[in-house]
């Protein structure tokens, strides 16, 4: 595999989850570089290593609650109450639309969510793991690579959290890649160790009761 070049120190952004990560998950802290050509990268579900997206159609059960893939199951994780997550369940379409779906309900996001939504996205990645040999098997073509979330397309200047850009010379991928990097540990390891709140899955419960119910909502996906 290729060489992985020095951490450097990450600049905190508008909207973005540093803060959480250099207190909750330091280990995570940092801008990581990828040389560009050693790298199995990701952006749409269409592309050769799509389904390492969360946007890639998955499907999941948790609980006995299934869910289209695992950006749906992970969004609904930020909630404790009822109208966020049914609406981020039911409502929101495939794709970006439940992202975007979850950010109109921003502030009833659990209060805890800082502390613990790398947590929450180990726990999807391992459900997804579990119920997925397609997504097994990428991980096992993707040995000897760096996996990485390519947002060069994205309009900010620089990656989220969760990803990278190309660099200017197209070279190296830049950014702190929080999800290429559980991605490579789940496919190293075979498992991804987490610890959840004992109320994580509470929006479980209010799916179940509204798929029991007479005038149940229903899913547009």
């Amino acid at each position: 595999m290729g060489t992985k070049t020095t951490t450097k120190k990450q600049k905190t952004t508008t909207g973005s989850y540093v803060d959480y990560v250099r207190e909750f998950y330091p280990e995570f802290y940092g801008i990581q570089e990828y040389d560009a050509d050693k790298c199995a990268a990701f952006s749409k579900v269409k592309d050769p290593w799509g389904v390492f997206g969360n946007f890639a159609p998955v499907e999941l059960d948790v609980d006995g609650v299934k869910f289209s893939c695992t950006e749906r199951l992970y969004q609904c994780m930020r909630f404790k109450t009822a109208e966020p997550a049914l609406d981020v369940y039911y409502v929101a379409r495939q794709g970006l639309n439940i992202k975007q779906r979850a950010k109109r309900f921003k502030q009833q996001t659990r209060e805890d969510w800082g502390s613990m939504f790398i947590d929450a996205m180990k726990f999807c990645l391992m459900k997804k793991y579990e119920q997925s040999e397609a997504f097994k098997d990428a991980l096992e073509r993707s040995k000897g690579l760096f996996i990485v979330e390519n947002q060069t397309s994205f309009p900010r200047r620089t990656a989220d959290t969760w990803g990278v850009k190309l660099s200017a010379d197209g070279k190296k991928f830049v950014g702190p890649n929080v999800l290429g990097r559980l991605l490579m540990e789940l496919r190293d390891n075979g498992k991804l160790e987490y610890k959840l709140p004992d109320d994580a899955l509470s929006f479980i419960e209010f799916i179940i009761k509204n798929n029991k119910g007479s005038s149940r909502l229903k899913p547009l996906v």
